[in-house]
């Protein structure tokens, strides 16, 4: 069984985690992942750096990709592990946080921790609307999750993130036009613009533009305050590839066109993570051997 939180909406509060791993005996700490109780309020997502330093490979997973293309960069600062753990409300989300650290112990450190919000019903802090190609029921499923692997890995999903970093202010100096050519829809209704240039947003990752095509499902949260904010963006899929080929065209690698968001946006952290199914009350590690 998948980790149900995964296919929910996308919560109004949440708290994203990424951990490393503190100096020790890499076993412990996937022993207490293995312990952990399987909370529908919480993502768990396990890093290469753990899965490698406990000797326990799983097949698909992979370090984030450090790239690079003209004028823009997106780092890797892959973790160890990674949660998005939801509350009702800031406070909620947070003893949440709480209760998930103090049940790693001291095996793990915090290297990131980013509370989330929801905003304007679904719209990230530019005004525009998040995820509007998102698959829907079946077709989420069949994006996002494992299958017909086998026990231990069926139920399991990859999920790919980012912190972004907006400049708010430079993006309102834009005129209405420009802004909507740089995502490639209008922010009135929403309507993708025929027209749009091929800098766009839309036309970069347009999903079913890629051969074969990279259908992932997305549950992105903005983040920050009035002086330091952007949006945490979360994509879920059934491998990793569909995202690193959108994110290789975003940052011009296959013909030199960056993509238009990044004249206001910019990335300062990615990960790649496991997300191991669950088996009655616990993640099911088998398909590790742990």
């Amino acid at each position: 069984m998948f980790q149900s939180a995964i296919l929910a909406p996308v919560p109004s509060h949440a708290i994203a985690l990424s951990f490393g791993l503190t100096p020790g005996d890499p076993r412990e700490a996937l022993a207490r992942v293995r312990e952990l109780p399987a909370d529908p309020a919480v993502i768990l997502g396990l890093g290469a750096p753990l899965l490698a330093a406990a000797e326990r490979p799983i097949a698909g997973l992979r370090a984030f990709p450090a790239l690079a293309g003209p004028g823009c960069a997106f780092p890797s600062t892959q973790g160890a592990l990674w949660a998005r753990l939801v509350g009702g409300d800031p406070g909620e989300a947070l003893h949440h946080a709480r209760r998930l650290r103090a049940a790693l112990g001291e095996v793990f450190r915090v290297e990131e921790e980013v509370s989330l919000f929801a905003h304007a019903g679904g719209r990230d802090l530019s005004g525009y609307e998040d995820g509007t190609e998102n698959p829907k029921d079946d077709d989420a499923v069949a994006a996002a999750i494992v299958a017909g692997e086998g026990e231990g890995r069926d139920g399991a999903s990859f999920v790919s993130v980012q912190r972004w970093v907006h400049d708010l202010a430079r993006l309102e100096r834009m005129s209405q036009e420009t802004r909507d050519h740089l995502v490639g829809r209008r922010l009135s209704d929403n309507e993708e613009i025929d027209d749009a240039p091929p800098h766009a947003h839309v036309k970069r990752s347009a999903q079913e533009s890629f051969d074969p095509p990279a259908f992932m499902l997305r549950r992105s949260m903005p983040w920050g305050t009035s002086a330091d904010n952007g949006l945490y963006f979360i994509a879920f899929g059934a491998s990793l590839d569909p995202f690193e080929r959108i994110l290789r065209r975003m940052a011009g690698l296959e013909d030199g066109i960056t993509d238009g968001l990044l004249r206001f946006t910019r990335a300062v952290s990615g990960g790649h993570y496991w997300c191991p199914p669950v088996s009655g009350d616990h993640y099911d590690l088998r398909a590790i051997g742990a």
